[in-house]
Formats: structure tokens, sequence, C-alpha cells
């Protein structure tokens, strides 16, 4: 057995100083940070060629043993077995710009490990750690400030929102669905029009729904102007269509009352089995009475029902739906303007919601896979987006791919300001940077332009995923911004004989541009800041 290291204070008692000393290692000084650039180095590595729309993509295997291919930033991070913690500040950095902006969760990461990259050089030439992370604070700034004045206005309105389709496409024009980018940006743009307040822009992102079921083809992807459940009508001989709908939402469920607590019931004799049937036929005669005296046409419970209570609401010609979860049942109380009810004692016509039209929609040709479309809902214009496709991995890249448009959408509702993509923005802001660094006489002209050369990472990554000569491509690109003087010019992916973004129609959003600047500085000054790092069992 180890001995654990001890002292023995002023009146003879030992204590512990740190358990299990001997079996740790401990890092500090340039090799810690050295140790945690090159951890976050290595996670940049590996999304480095999904970036763009000619990368590629990623074949993800879970311990399960599904398989999922993407080029999704936050996917390939999430699903790494990433042990490092250092690393693992990446993972959350793309994950807190997907939260915050929607797109770009790759080329974020990417920018922040080339920061840490070129943070290398800054500290072989003795340059300290938190000066190196307060002249990235101030070139960060320094950039955001200058793409405002580069940034561009996508106009338009209520009545014409055409313009939108173009950003929203090239969202999807790097992902597996790009062959229909044009059907799905028409989905998203349509998506987010339909719950958009115009007079305050903001949108009501909790008023989009996306529901998904495999088979058909991803062109049969439609947007359907109500809720979409994923539930069926209980009973095969109930209607399944009501209209002017009268909607009772429980959260008690259709079956006899039982004990909390453990117990037994002993039944003896035929007459006893009877009258206790009969009392159970009588509790859910007084449940089913109760529902219909309040003038509901349909019945939505989030529980399940017993048969006898599902055959009296099929005589009773009360429609109902059930095992429809927590979140649904939320959305549709807020959509009809229905109350959620807890007790059958408490439904009034006053808690029942409304909606113009409920039908039950039936997939594929077994007939076993029915979902209810919810339409006309009168409080609220909540859509739901039906997605389809050939199977699961399909359909998970969609909902990926389409999460990403409408939260671009979103965004330029809110701020029409655009910068254009093709990184013409990450060149013409490392020249403004190098420009900058020229008039600074102390150390930060060394940061500045080490800053200004991780911001070309970005279109390095583009022209080499799509086959270019990286390093002439970006050297030609930057000599064109300066001559021209249009900072518009960026890398011709797709080889159009163009460079001007503007007119390829590349767009970006400047909230999440600068999102993505600053969240990557942020991310670097913090693993800038880590100079001691202990490791149980010596490992490396």
């Amino acid at each position: 057995m180890a001995k654990v290291p001890m002292l023995i204070d002023e009146t003879g008692q030992p204590y512990i100083i740190l358990q299990d000393q001997q079996n740790e290692q401990r890092i500090s000084g340039i090799d810690a940070l050295k140790n945690n650039i090159y951890a976050a180095m290595a996670v940049g590595g590996t999304i480095r060629t999904s970036y763009g729309p000619k990368g590629m993509d990623k074949a993800l295997v879970s311990r399960d043993g599904d398989v999922s291919v993407t080029n999704d930033g936050r996917t390939i991070l999430e699903s790494m077995d990433i042990a490092n913690q250092i690393a693992r500040l990446i993972v959350e950095l793309s994950i807190a710009h997907d939260d915050e902006v929607g797109d770009g969760t790759t080329g974020v990461a990417i920018l922040a490990c080339a920061l840490c990259e070129h943070c290398l050089p800054l500290l072989s030439k003795g340059i300290h750690p938190i000066r190196i992370a307060e002249g990235f604070e101030k070139a960060a700034s320094a950039v955001c400030s200058y793409i405002e004045t580069i940034a561009d206005k996508i106009e338009f309105s209520q009545g014409d929102v055409s313009p939108l389709h173009v950003p929203a496409r090239a969202c999807i024009s790097s992902k597996i669905i790009n062959r229909q980018s044009d059907q799905m940006a028409k989905i998203a743009v349509d998506a987010v029009t339909s719950v958009c307040d115009w007079e305050r822009r903001d949108v009501q992102f909790d008023h989009i729904k996306i529901e998904s079921k495999a088979g058909g083809r991803l062109e049969d992807t439609e947007l359907i102007q109500g809720l979409l459940i994923d539930k069926g009508i209980s009973h095969i001989q109930m209607s399944k269509k009501i209209e002017k709908a009268k909607i009772a939402i429980l959260t008690c469920p259709f079956e006899a009352p039982k004990p909390k607590t453990k117990y037994e019931i002993n039944i003896d004799t035929t007459e006893k089995y009877e009258k206790l049937a009969q009392e159970e036929k009588e509790y859910y005669r007084r449940m089913v009475d109760l529902c219909k005296a309040s003038g509901a046409n349909l019945i939505i419970c989030q529980w399940g029902f017993d048969d006898e209570a599902n055959y009296l609401l099929m005589k009773n010609e009360l429609p109902a739906i059930r095992w429809v979860g927590g979140p649904d049942i939320e959305l549709i109380a807020m959509a009809t303007g229905g109350k959620i009810i807890p007790r059958f004692e408490d439904i009034t016509p006053e808690k029942l919601g409304t909606a113009e039209l409920v039908r039950e929609i039936t997939i594929g040709n077994s007939g076993d896979q029915c979902m209810t479309c919810i339409e006309g809902c009168p409080y609220t214009k909540a859509v739901t987006i039906f997605l389809r496709g050939g199977n699961k991995m399909i359909i998970e890249e969609a909902k990926r791919s389409i999460h990403d448009a409408v939260c671009v959408v979103r965004n330029l509702i809110k701020d029409n300001r655009i910068v254009y993509g093709g990184g013409a923005v990450e060149l013409a802001s490392s020249i403004h940077i190098n420009e900058l660094a020229d008039t600074i006489s102390t150390q930060d002209q060394y940061i500045f332009r080490a800053f200004a050369e991780a911001m070309e990472a970005i279109p390095v990554c583009l022209a080499e995923n799509s086959g270019l000569d990286a390093m002439s491509e970006i050297e030609k690109v930057k000599v064109q911004q300066v001559t021209r003087k249009n900072p518009y010019l960026g890398v011709d992916c797709m080889e159009l004989g163009e460079p001007d973004m503007k007119k390829n129609g590349v767009y970006e959003t400047l909230v999440g541009k600068k999102a993505q600047i600053s969240l990557a500085t942020q991310v670097v000054r913090m693993i800038l800041k880590i100079d001691d790092l202990i490791k149980e069992g010596g490992e490396q």
C-alpha cells in the first residue's frame, strides 16, 4: 500500500498535503501552455477538411454501431471522445456558437485553433501569455469594428422575402442535401416569416417545429401551416377529420383510480368481479360524460387510455389522441389557446382550445404510421417542417441543415447587415490588421500580425478543400483586394471565374461573423491563462 505524504502541525497532529501526490505529474509554465495549445490544434486538424462547399464528410460511428455521415462542425466535435479538458473547450466553443448563432460551427473552431497555433511563435519570442491574450482582444475588437464598415445590407420586406433565399441557399450548399438547396431554402424562409413579428423584428423560434419520418424522398419535404404530432387517432373507427375542433388538453389518464401504496384485491365470487367491472365502466363513463358536456369534440391526452375508455370515446363520437409528449402538449396549448387540464372535474368550455381543422395523415403504404395535423390555430402561426428521407442518416443531416438555414434567416430578420463569404471578409480583415500593426511600435505589432495570419486560416481551408493551390490563390486574392480596393473578393471555390462574392451571392450574417471572432478570441484567451496542469497517474 502506497504511503500518503503527511506533515505535522504545531500541535503534533498529522495532516495530508495532497493525497496520491506521488502518482501525479505537474506541468507548469511554458510547457503547460504548449501542451494546451497542441491539444487544441489537434481538434482543429480533425475538422479542417470539412469546411466549405467542397469540404469532406465524416462518418461517425456510435458505441451502438449506428453510423451517421455529416460535415456539421458541432455534430463532429460532440461525437468525438475527447479526454483532454483543454481540447473540450473547443467543443464547447462550437456548441456555444451553435446555440447563439446557429451557423458557422466549423469555422469558429478552425479560427480558434489557428489563433492557438500562432501563439507558439509569440511565446518563443518571450512575449508574456497575458500580453498575447490582451493583444488578441484588441485585434478582435478592431476586426469587429472594421467589418461593420465593409458590411452590406440585404433589403427585403414582409411582401418580398425572396432576397432571403440567397443566404439560406448558401448555408445549405455545403451540406449533403445541397441538391435540394432551392426547395430547402424556400421552406426555411417561409417557416421563419410565418412566425415573425415584423413590427418588432422578432422571430418566435419556439413556434417552428421540425418533424421527420423515414421513407419517401427528400423532395417530399414540406412546410405545414400548423402543428404536426407524431401520433394518430387512438381508435380506427374514430373520425379522422375534425373541422372547427374544440380541443380538451388533458394531463390526467383515462384509467381507473389506483392507490399510491401497494395493495391487493381478493375476488372470490363472480358477483364481486362483475360489480368491480361495472364500477370501472361507470368511472370511465363519468370521465367521458365530463368531456362531452364541456363541448369538446377532440381529446388530446398526455397519458394512455384503457381499452374500455377508448371504446366509450368512440361510441360517444369523441376522437382522441393519446401518449402526446409534454413539449407537444405545451405547444398545442399555446397555439390553440387551450388550458392544460390536470383533472376531469376541471374541464369547462372556457379551457378548450380551438383549431380550424384537425386531420390524420397516413405515411407510407403500411397504414400503421399515422400523424395528426392541427391547422388554423388562432393564437399563433405555428408551423411544422415535415422532413422525409430515404433513411435515418439522411433525415438527421437534413434536420441539421434546415436548422442552420432557419437560424441564418432569423438572424437576418433581426439584423439585415451581411458580409461576403468565400474568405473575403477574413482576407480584408487580415490586410486591415497588418496595416494597423505597421502603426504600432510596441510588442503588440507582433501580436496583431499573428492575429492577421490566423484570420487567413479560413480562406486557406476553403482553397485547400476545393483542390486549389492555397498559397498562390490567397496571395492572388489579397493582391486583387488591395489593387482593386474591393473587400468583397474571395476564394472562387466553385470555379465560376468570378472572385467577387457579391456577384456570386455568397453571404454571411454580420451577427454571426462578429460572434465567431469574439467567441474564438475569448476561448484562446482562456487557454493562454492556464499555466499549471496536474494530471493523475502521470499520463500525458
